[in-house]
This record gives structure tokens, sequence and C-alpha cells, in this order.
């Protein structure tokens, strides 16, 4: 395709053309010199003389319509449109004083810088929906053009336009908020921005001691925090759209944010109630969306708030997200792109919270979830269930899965309702041999939910074949490197001594292709490999662990007690721990590593700054002090690792708090004490 004259005809026939048809859009992004030419039209069309300037309007207006539409297009369009620079010149346009006086032409740039922003956050991540595949070279320019957008300046263009006299104008701007904002830099550049005006005020109006807390200042009806103060204002509208755009971009300014979080759930002075209680108030609203985006909302926020403190979530709101997303997913007549919503926003609620996994299956979520996906996932013919089937499905079996993984996480009676009493293993293993990478992505991650129960290993897993379906799946060497690291995780808790598939694929080449994976450049993968290694040593035969040995090294492990990554020397230190699990183990590790190598490691351990590290090798000194007086000379001769132990017993507090995991340094005393 190549239309070479841009008339306000030519493009909205073009635009006509695009719209839906991803092949045109294809084919119109191939030809680079008009995309420039369509791009370059947004600022230049004003030097032409032969049309009047309401036609030049019309011009810059569809050229931006086309641009948004080429925006929702393959990763090949939008690469054509960062490459011509489309979001610096949306930003260039918006910033002309003329295109401000303009309302159609504002209002269109404005969705046009939204569309760009929300498909370029997608292409950087994290992403809040259906996995998707990008190229690397196109996340690397994506990203660049996603932090320009949130440069100061960038950010002067735009937000002010959140106050802009034209509604759809403003919840354009909310909505890019709410689309474009993927991390904590983004967040405190939102929250932190003020006005030119605003901004030389209050630094004029502070002493030079004062501290400016814009997050307080919101909750004070002070000056600050101008960009929420104006989105809280929006959800206090009556129109459905510009409600669901402000309660998306609060939420995205509140997720992991806990000074955020904390303001929103405070009542102002000049208020009588907290912006949380109006944000569960559209909970209740008629509209779908309304209720989805504030049942994220409030997920975000409770979720922040509660972030230090484990388990102190706010329960009551909990409650109210639980029983709109259950209402969504059992209604026969809601829509699949909502119940997907629904399916993210219980994810976000429950993940890594064991008692809200508990409230959710409680509540009837889980149910919902299995039935949901009985109902979309037929067990027969599964080569053939994909070819016709809509993509609506397939995002809806993916987020339906993932909920569920997180839901099945911690406790045990939830995965043996999952195995047993609704038989869904079946299932999630169909699930693998998907061509959707999230969907087998999101079955690997509900397998290793299940294989952290030993029963369900035994029998469900094994019995049906899964655990050797997804352990296949983790030795595909041309595997998308998500499902690898899915596949993984799960390996890591089918390789336990209580798993019957341990020898099998330990004798499988395991080893082999967990060393392959330890050499990728991922630090996930490289710390949950060597956390297989450690659980496959775990009450091991001497036989296993020569075996183990001869694959990773002997120089090598001890490379990894000494490694600037505090996760891998953990791991390695753990993989130790297991080695000298016995006095056979114990003899191995001497004669392997030699009295000054292995003292070398223990030295490193106990001099870590990190506590996990020390516990550790802690627990490598208590089994070698179980060993003989020549190995045990080892720890009591030392100067290095005596002065370690010392700072140990003198940091410890042995009255602080225990936790699951153990009480820290009190925990490395009293491992001390026991040989000392």
């Amino acid at each position: 395709m190549t239309v070479r004259k841009i008339t306000i005809g030519s493009l909205k026939q073009l635009k006509n053309t695009v719209i839906g048809n991803p092949s045109a859009k294809l084919a119109l992004a191939r030809d680079a010199a008009f995309i420039h030419l369509l791009v370059n039209c947004l600022n230049h069309t004003a030097h032409s003389t032969s049309e009047p300037q309401g036609s030049k309007d019309d011009i810059r207006i569809e050229a931006v319509h086309v641009i948004s539409s080429l925006a929702y297009g393959s990763d090949t369009t939008l690469v054509s449109l960062l490459r011509a620079n489309a979001h610096q010149e949306i930003i260039r346009a918006l910033a002309n004083q003329y295109a401000l006086g303009v309302p159609t032409l504002k209002s269109a740039l404005a969705r046009g810088l939204r569309v760009l922003a929300g498909a370029i956050a997608d292409v950087v991540g994290p992403s809040y929906g259906p996995m998707r595949t990008h190229t690397p070279e196109l996340r690397a320019e994506a990203k660049v053009a996603l932090d320009y957008l949130f440069e100061y300046e960038c950010l002067d263009v735009y937000l002010p336009l959140l106050e802009d006299s034209s509604p759809q104008t403003s919840l354009h701007i909310a909505q890019w908020i709410g689309s474009a904002v993927r991390n904590d830099a983004h967040r405190t550049s939102i929250i932190q921005w003020l006005p030119p005006n605003e901004r030389h005020r209050d630094i004029r109006g502070r002493r030079g001691w004062e501290k400016h807390d814009v997050v307080h200042a919101v909750a004070s009806g002070k000056q600050g925090a101008w960009v929420l103060r104006h989105l809280i204002a929006m959800i206090q509208r009556r129109d459905n759209k510009v409600q669901e755009a402000a309660l998306g971009a609060i939420g995205a300014l509140a997720m992991d944010n806990p000074p955020v979080a904390n303001v929103l759930t405070k009542t102002p002075i000049e208020a009588t109630t907290s912006a949380l209680n109006l944000i569960l108030s559209h909970t209740k609203s008629r509209a779908t969306d309304v209720q989805l985006a504030a049942a994220l909302c409030t997920t975000h926020i409770i979720r922040a708030q509660a972030s230090h403190h484990s388990g102190t979530v706010d329960q009551a709101a909990a409650l109210t997200v639980i029983h709109v997303i259950n209402r969504i997913l059992t209604s026969s007549s809601e829509q699949p792109h909502h119940q997907t919503k629904a399916c993210y926003i219980i994810y976000s609620l429950v993940r890594d919270e064991k008692d809200l996994g508990i409230k959710a299956a409680e509540r009837g979520i889980l149910a919902s979830l299995v039935s949901l996906i009985q109902t979309i996932t037929p067990l027969d013919n599964t080569d053939e269930w994909e070819m016709d089937e809509p993509e609506s499905r397939v995002s809806l079996r993916e987020a339906s899965l993932k909920a569920i993984a997180a839901i099945s996480l911690f406790d045990k009676p939830i995965k043996r309702d999952i195995a047993d009493t609704f038989d869904l293993v079946p299932v999630i293993q169909a699930c693998l041999k998907q061509k959707s990478v999230g969907v087998r992505c999101s079955a690997c991650h509900c397998l290793r939910s299940l294989s952290r129960d030993a029963a369900v290993i035994r029998t469900n897993i094994t019995d049906s074949g899964a655990g050797i379906a997804v352990y296949n799946i983790f030795k595909k060497e041309d595997e998308d490197i998500r499902v690898t690291a899915a596949a993984l995780a799960t390996v890591c808790n089918l390789v336990n001594e209580f798993s019957p598939l341990r020898t099998v694929m330990l004798e499988d080449g395991l080893m082999r292709r967990l060393m392959q994976l330890f050499a990728m450049d991922n630090q996930e993968i490289r710390v949950n490999v060597l956390w297989t290694i450690k659980n496959l040593l775990s009450k091991s035969t001497s036989g296993m662990k020569n075996m183990a040995m001869t694959h990773l090294g002997w120089p090598h492990l001890a490379e990894l007690t000494n490694d600037p990554d505090p996760e891998i020397q953990e791991q390695a230190f753990t993989i130790l721990r297991n080695l000298t699990a016995d006095e056979a183990g114990v003899n191995m590790v001497f004669g392997a590593m030699g009295d000054e190598g292995l003292a070398s490691c223990l030295s490193a351990g106990l001099d870590s700054a990190h506590e996990m590290v020390v516990r550790e090798t802690t627990y490598v000194l208590g089994n070698i002090a179980n060993g003989s007086r020549s190995q045990q000379d080892l720890i009591f001769t030392h100067p290095h690792i005596l002065g370690g132990m010392y700072r140990c017993l003198v940091d410890a507090h042995p009255d602080e708090p225990e936790t699951e995991e153990g009480s820290g340094r009190s925990r490395v005393r009293v491992d001390i004490e026991a040989f000392v």
C-alpha cells in the first residue's frame, strides 16, 4: 500500500481501510516514507497556504486517528511509529498553543497520545493482561520512548489537560495515566508533578528547613499531589467513562505505593469520607467497567497499604472486591473480556497472601474459576479446538489459570480440592499443549502451586502424567523463556525426596538441562536452578550427590558461595548444607574442596551483609560440627571462621519475634550454640 498525497479524503479512506484490518496496517507500516510523512503532518501542515486553516486542522485530526489505529496493530506497526518519532510529534503538537484552542484537535491528539503510550507501555511491561511476545529490539526502543514521555518537559505539556474544559480531553489524559504508568519511577514523577505556576509558588512559600510532602498535602487539602487531587475529583463525576478512567489512574498510582495508598484511606480535613470509600462506592455501579475499575483500584490500595505487614489487608474492602469479582465470574451475561479482567483482579488481590487466597476460595471464587475454565476447555481433540477459537476465550483461559495458581499457592486443602474434588489436573495438563504462550505458562504455574503438596505429587500429578508433561516442557530448548521459567519452578518441587519423579528425571538428563539453563543471563532462572539442585540433594543418596556435583562442579560451587548476588550465594550455601547433611556427605565435601577451600567459602558466608546467607552458612557449620574431630578443627582453629561466629553471637537478638523462616540472627545464635 502506497499513499503519497495526504488530503482529508485520502486520510479518511485510509483510516477506514486500516481499522480492524491487521494486514492493511502491516502493509502501511512497511511504507516507511509514508509513515514519516503521516507523522510529520501533525506539525508541518501549517506551512502550506493552499488550504484554509480548518482543513489543515482536519488533516491533523485524521492523521492522528490513523496513527492511533496503527498503534493498536502488530509490533511492526509500532516500530514504524517509534522510528518516525510519532510520540515526540504528538507531544510537540499538544505543546502548540494553537492546538490547545481547537477542542477537536486537542482531544484527538490527547487520544493519540493515550493509545500510543499504552501500546508502548504494554511492550515495556510489566503486563497487566494476557502474555505477549516482543523482540528485545522493540523492548529497548519502547523503553526509551516511554522514559521520554515521563520527562518533566513532557508532563508539563499534557498533565495540565486533566482540568481541561473538554471532558473528552481530560478523559484521555486520565486513561493515559492508567495505561502508561508501570513502575515506581513513573508513579513518583506523576505524584510529585505540579503545574509550573504552582511549582514556583510552592518553592517561594517554603522555608529552607521545611520538607515538602506532596502526598500528605492531598490529605490535608494543601497544595501538592495535584494529579491525585484532580483524579479524586473526577471519580465523583456522573460520567461512567470518566469514573472508569480516573479509577484506573488512581489504581496505577497506588499500586505498590504505600504512601499514596495510606493517604487514600484517610479522610481529608475538608471532606466527609476517604477516597477509598468513594472508590468502594463505585463497586455498586450499574456499569460493569466501572465496577471492575473500582475493584482493581481498591485492590491496589489495600495491597500497597499492607505491603510491609503481611496479613493486615483491609478485610472489609477485600470482601467487597471478592463479591464483585464472583458476581462477574458467575454471570452468564458478562462478556469474556470482563471476566478476563475479573480474573486478573482476583490474582492481584490474593497474590502471595495465604489468608486472602483462603477467603477467596471460601467465598466461591475458586469454584467459579474452575467451572469457568472447565466450560471453555474441552479435553478432546486438543490439537483441533484451537483452530477457530476466538482470542477472547484463549485470554480468559490464561487469566483463569493464573488466578487459580495464585489462590492455591499456599493452602493444602485448596490444592486437594483442585486435584480431587474438582479434578482439574487433566484440564491443566491439556492446557500445557496449547499454542498460546500465556496459557502454557499459567498452566505451569498451576502445577507449581499444586506440587507444593507431597500428596498431590504422589497421586494426581504423577498418575495423570502431568508431572512428566511439565518436565518435557522444561526440557524444550526452543520454548518461550517465560514458560521455561514456570516449568522450572514446578520441576523444583518435583525433585524433592517424596516425589516418585525424582529418579526418573535425574536419569533423563535433568542435571544437564539445569546447567544449560544456569548459563543463561537470567537471574530468576539461575536462582531457581540452584534451588532445584538444593531440593534434589535434600535427603539424597551419595550416588545422587556425586551425579549432581559432576555436572555442577566443585570449583563452580566454591565460586557461587562468593557470588555478588546474595540470592545466588544463599542457594549455593543451601546446596552445601544438603551435601553435608550426613557423615558421608561431610567427607565428600572435605575431600572435594579441601580444608582451605571450604574454610574460604565459609568465611565468605559469615562475612555476608545478608542475613539469609549467614544463616545458611551456620547450617553448614552445624553439619560439619557433627563430623570427625579433624573436621571440627576446621571451625575451631580457623581465626576468620571463629571471628565470624563471634559476630553472629554478638549481633544476635534472642528475643526478636519468630517467623516461619526462623528468626534471623537469633536463629544463627541457636545454630552456633548447638555445637560451641
